[in-house]
């Protein structure tokens, strides 16, 4: 097939996942790619609520983009139905805010005005129940026809990969962390 048999899609779905460092780093990749690009853009993140490199980055660039750059940081931090002590914060508390990022996101992507939504660590929010798989299939599905969408986050389920143009897996062939490690800033977060 030639080259120029090939055709352009007017958004497309992109989801980075897997158990691989990478994922949020390829979505501030992507964020900065369309803003250089003259795109409106909504970074939204679940989960992380702690200041980390993206986020000093993000309100960095923010007055330069103004209203072109959208950015939420949602989310209670990590979440494992199971314990809950590390965050102190409750299932429900998790749950609440885990909707209201959610429903930001969800506006976001239907109502036409971005160009690109990212959200970042969403597949983690689902995986944990504080998001349902259907309202992640409703966003795919419902995002205004010339936004594209990016999902993040550890174990997208593998039944909505049908829905996606581009999916991308990072595979972890060696972490520090499996040697007792912890993350080191600017590197890890």
């Amino acid at each position: 097939m030639a080259f120029e048999d090939y055709k352009t899609k007017e958004s497309v779905v992109i989801v980075y996942t897997g158990e691989g460092k990478g994922k949020t780093s390829a979505s501030v990749g992507l964020l900065a790619r369309s803003l250089g690009s003259g795109w409106n853009v909504a970074f939204i993140q679940f989960i992380k609520h702690w200041t980390v490199g993206e986020h000093t980055f993000i309100e960095a660039i923010q007055p330069v983009f103004g209203e072109k750059l959208l950015f939420h940081k949602g989310g209670k931090g990590f979440y494992d139905a199971g314990d809950l002590s590390a965050e102190g914060v409750s299932e429900a508390e998790h749950k609440t805010v885990a909707q209201e990022t959610f429903d930001l996101a969800f506006k976001a992507a239907i109502e036409g005005g971005y160009d690109l939504v990212i959200c970042d660590e969403i597949n983690n929010a689902v995986n944990h129940k504080l998001v349902s798989k259907a309202q992640l299939k409703k966003l795919i599905q419902k995002r205004h026809p010339k936004t594209s969408l990016c999902l993040t986050g550890r174990d997208f389920p593998k039944d909505l990969l049908p829905l996606v143009d581009i999916a991308t897996n990072m595979t972890k062939i060696r972490h520090h962390f499996d040697d007792k490690y912890l993350a080191n800033k600017g590197i890890d977060y």
